[in-house]
C-alpha cells in the first residue's frame, strides 16, 4: 500500500488530466454551443470525483483493514475514472 500523500498526489494528478481533456473536448469537439451543459456535468463530475476521493484517504471505515479498505477505493476509483472517460469521448 502506497502512503495517503502519494496516493492523494495521483487521485490529484489523474483529476487534473481528466479535467484538461474534458475541458480541450467541450471546446474542440463537434458539439454545439448551446448544448454545452453535458460538458458542464462532466466537468463537475470529475471535481466531485476528486474531492470525494481525497476526503476518503483519511477516514478509514471503523472495522475494516486498511489494507482490504485502500483496495476496493483504488478499485472504485479507477471504475469511475473509466465512465468519466466514456463520458469525455461523447462530448
Amino acid at each position: 500500500m502506497a502512503n495517503k500523500r502519494s496516493l492523494k498526489h495521483a487521485i490529484n494528478l489523474v483529476c487534473t488530466e481528466l479535467f484538461a481533456e474534458a475541458v480541450a473536448a467541450s471546446l474542440y469537439g463537434n458539439e454545439p454551443q448551446k448544448e454545452k451543459s453535458h460538458a458542464d456535468t462532466v466537468l463537475a463530475s470529475i471535481v466531485r470525483l476528486e474531492s470525494d476521493y481525497i476526503r476518503r484517504i483519511s477516514h478509514i471505515e471503523p472495522g475494516m483493514k486498511p489494507k482490504l479498505y485502500f483496495k476496493i477505493l483504488r478499485e472504485r476509483f479507477a471504475n469511475e475514472v473509466d465512465e468519466i472517460v466514456d463520458q469525455i469521448n461523447c462530448l
